[in-house]
């Protein structure tokens, strides 16, 4: 008998699961603006997405539409998300005009950081901040934290 493995294959021990009003534009637009692949899409029998899976890079995501009979909201129910998620790409300026292009709002554009990343930031039309980044120069915590410290003041 094959052994079953406790993570499945994709996956990673943490993966973002995400709610949705309109999980299908979600899918669509994450597939447009970030390259995501379906993994897999399950709806239910009144049509809406009950679990579905997208892979962007060696990562995967989960979401759904809204389910208010299990409290599972999308962003705009709590007037915004105190979750961002940090997506790490080989061309990040690349990757933001993409997004910007199917339609996402900038929050901050490309740049070089004092802590060896070239970062921008978007929020996708479902209320959710995307910062995209490309490591440009390897660093320590400790480095990071002074090139942060000497260049902001605060880290």
């Amino acid at each position: 008998m094959a052994q079953v493995k406790p993570i499945p294959e994709g996956c990673h021990n943490v993966q973002p699961y995400m709610m949705f009003v309109g999980c299908e534009k979600a899918m669509e637009f994450y597939a447009q603006a970030l390259g995501a692949r379906e993994v897999m899409r399950m709806k239910g029998s009144d049509g809406m997405v009950g679990h579905a899976e997208m892979q962007i890079g060696d990562s995967r995501i989960m979401m759904a539409d809204e389910t208010p009979q299990m409290e599972a909201y999308g962003v705009k129910h709590y007037g915004g998300s105190p979750v961002s998620l940090m997506l790490y790409t080989e061309d990040c300026d690349a990757l933001y005009a993409r997004a910007l292009k199917a339609g996402a709002e900038s929050l901050r554009e490309p740049a070089d950081q004092p802590y060896g990343i070239r970062m921008c930031g978007v929020r996708d039309p479902f209320g959710y901040k995307w910062w995209i980044g490309t490591q440009i120069q390897t660093m320590s915590a400790g480095e990071m934290q002074e090139a942060t410290l000497a260049t902001h003041g605060t880290v």
